[in-house]
């Protein structure tokens, strides 16, 4: 387990599972485990609204007052190489020269690093007031109600990737307030104050950065903790608080496998559970994949073709990034794009897409279709929201062939994994909760097929093994 402590002191702790589509918390309460309840639920979608827009750096225009700033700037350059340039005659050497397309390209640079610094400094000020933010379904709810403002969803996928410092001061925030509003309702809830938390984390992040992604999204995480007002965090790999759940369930020492399967990345434990003796994890493995592909993937297999996808001469990345809602700088790509002369019904819904909220609306579907045709053979998703009378008539095959992708990725990973055991284990615990999906099940148990696979629960697996974890912290703290 990572200390990440910020103050030591006697605090009540929690088991925060942070997750890229729903989040949870619980705690160990005179011996048993008591989920944080959000309003009737006992977790709630990561998502967060609020009516400030998030800057982007690809938002920069020059403005007649950015355009005057810019030429203040070339001028006072200019006037700095003429100083230059006589100094340097007094002193009998050749003068400095720049060309004025290079002043105006650095004049350039400077004028858009104090846009951004300007424009995230009203975004952070807005952002930490926070009164009026909307958490998960009332968050998506909120946004399509508006009419304006911004939609968070699953900020965690994008802890991993390059941000623009100034943005990533914004995504801290919003970070924070997400643990904020799970401290407080913890706190409410216990009716004592919730100061220390142990927080699930992935073995690998999603990330474009590879190993410094994931130390970057653990800072993230560690900045925004402190600032949510926990003074006592630890973080413990998502598959390794699954075991000590599944080892609470175990009365006899094995080595078992766990396999926690979230909307955001798949992770793969080797442990030691059972009996008396506690816990002892001997190896990771990670899929920066999860439930959140499956939906994109449904979602270009199934709804992208109706909006003009290898029929129109649109660049294939361009439905990727509409499908992609969890990712805020893809969805602004394809936001930016002009459909004005692809031809008819496709540029209409294409359009129609780029419309505030289609995209979210667009991924719901998806995922209901998804959820449906696991138990199904067949479902009709309707997309009024795009055309009157469109609809999608999806079968079992569509969703095989849309999840495939994925299925073939942790398949590839399972196998690795086999490879890597020094023997195979008693039994393979699956978690997670895009482990609901049949074929997902299936998979899993196909690469074990010898072993005895045992379905936990989807939603609360992880989080009630980090209920265990922050218990033993809050225990070893008051020893």
């Amino acid at each position: 387990m990572e200390d990440c402590s910020f103050a030591r002191g006697l605090s009540m702790h929690i088991g925060i599972d942070f997750g890229t589509s729903y989040s949870a918390a619980a705690a160990i309460r005179s011996g048993e485990l008591t989920l944080v309840r959000f309003g009737d639920a006992e977790q709630f979608r990561t998502a967060v609204y609020f009516p400030e827009l998030v800057p982007d750096p690809n938002d920069f225009a020059l403005t007649p007052e950015l355009e005057a700033r810019l030429e203040a700037h070339i001028r006072s350059a200019r006037n700095d190489l003429r100083l230059q340039a006589a100094a340097a005659a007094a002193r009998g050497h050749a003068p400095i020269t720049r060309a004025d397309d290079e002043l105006r390209r650095e004049a350039l640079r400077v004028v858009r690093r104090q846009w951004m610094e300007e424009q995230a400094r009203a975004a952070t000020a807005s952002v930490a007031s926070f009164q009026h933010a909307l958490f998960g379904e009332d968050a998506v709810e909120g946004y399509l109600e508006s009419g304006g403002g911004n939609l968070i969803e699953s900020p965690k996928s994008m802890f991993g990737y390059r941000l623009d410092p100034q943005v990533r001061k914004v995504i801290v925030h919003i970070a924070t307030h997400i643990l904020e509003h799970i401290r407080l309702t913890a706190s409410r809830q216990f009716d004592e104050p919730v100061r220390g938390a142990v927080i699930g984390r992935p073995v690998e992040f999603r990330s474009s950065m590879g190993a410094a992604g994931s130390e970057q999204a653990i800072d993230i995480l560690r900045e925004a903790a402190a600032a949510a007002g926990f003074d006592d965090v630890r973080f413990l790999e998502e598959p390794a608080a699954a075991a000590m759940h599944y080892h609470k369930s175990l009365v006899e020492r094995q080595h078992a496998l766990i396999v926690d399967i979230g909307g955001g990345t798949t992770d793969v434990t080797h442990a030691e559970l059972g009996g008396a003796a506690s816990p002892l994890i001997a190896r990771n493995w990670g899929l920066p994949k999860g439930g959140t592909d499956l939906d994109v993937g449904v979602s270009l297999h199934s709804f992208m073709p109706l909006m003009g996808k290898d029929i129109v001469r649109v660049p294939q990345h361009q439905f990727v990034e509409a499908a992609s809602v969890h990712n805020l700088p893809k969805q602004r790509e394809f936001r930016k794009q002009n459909y004005r002369l692809v031809a008819a019904p496709y540029g209409p819904r294409l359009r129609a897409l780029q419309e505030l909220g289609a995209t979210t609306r667009l991924n719901q579907t998806a995922e209901r279709t998804k959820i449906q045709l696991s138990a199904d053979p067949t479902y009709r998703a309707r997309l009024d929201f795009i055309e009157h009378g469109l609809a999608v008539d999806a079968s079992r095959d569509d969703l095989d062939t849309a999840i495939e992708p994925f299925l073939t990725q942790l398949e590839r990973t399972l196998t690795t994994v086999r490879g890597d055991l020094p023997a195979l284990p008693a039994s393979v615990f699956l978690t997670g909760g895009t482990s609901r999906s049949p074929q997902v099940k299936a998979r899993v148990a196909a690469c074990f097929p010898e072993i005895p696979l045992v379905h936990g629960d989807p939603s609360l697996g992880v989080v009630s093994g980090l209920a265990v974890a922050a218990s033993e912290v809050e225990h070893h703290a008051t020893a």
